[in-house]
């Protein structure tokens, strides 16, 4: 299983599904981040977390544990 955590730079990723449960996962798909979409991955904090995304045109920055509950293909 792919997730948006282990996704290179510079690759465009699509949402296969969400894992995690209630508040965790409604705060993931308000941010745009749902089944079908493609997420660009721009970069990468000095220090290795946040991961920066482009979401639907907006960029949107991710700790790594909520970038790992996406799936990815």
């Amino acid at each position: 299983m792919e997730t948006l955590k282990n996704a290179k730079i510079g690759s465009t990723v699509q949402v296969v599904k969400l894992h995690g449960e209630g508040a965790v996962k409604r705060r993931i798909m308000d941010m745009g981040i749902t089944k079908g979409v493609d997420i660009y991955v721009r970069k990468v904090a000095p220090l290795g977390d946040p991961v920066e995304f482009t979401v639907r045109g907006y960029e949107l920055s991710l700790r790594k544990a909520d970038a790992e509950m996406v799936e990815v293909r």
